[in-house]
């Protein structure tokens, strides 16, 4: 298994960060296998989903509907609603798995790799992509 860790700035708002074209870039050449993308963070997931036509913002107003930033989590340090975020990896979960056939992901037309992020107390993430070779 081949693995490195990159670095995303996320800022300090709800934001949703597309990951493939670092991902195509880091599978480019590699053949057939897995690519694993994982984020060491108690409060940020890994999500496939469309970008860029609204779905995105979508996903940020829904996690708002079901996670208000509000006081009524239990875990409450930080900035008010601070909680949600710890909640949120049970909904976006922090890893995702897709196909690499030939060094190319094998990603849906619409379908993009991506990180998303509620706490914004931590605008600095780390992403992990693994690459599992195919026997």
């Amino acid at each position: 298994m081949d693995s490195e860790t990159q670095h995303v700035h996320t800022g300090g708002r709800d934001v949703v960060v597309d990951l493939t074209r670092q991902a195509e870039q880091w599978c480019a050449g590699r053949g057939d296998g897995l690519l694993h993308v994982f984020v060491p963070h108690a409060t940020a997931g890994i999500a496939i989903l469309e970008t860029g036509a609204g779905s995105d913002d979508d996903l940020i107003a829904a996690l708002g509907d079901l996670l208000p930033a509000d006081d009524r989590w239990r875990h409450r340090h930080g900035t008010p609603g601070h909680g949600r975020s710890h909640v949120m990896p049970a909904l976006v979960p922090p890893y995702a798995t897709v196909p690499v056939l030939d060094g190319r992901l094998a990603l849906g037309t619409w379908q993009s790799i991506c990180l998303v992020d509620l706490n914004v107390d931590n605008p600095d993430r780390e992403v992990r992509f693994s690459f599992l070779t195919s026997a």
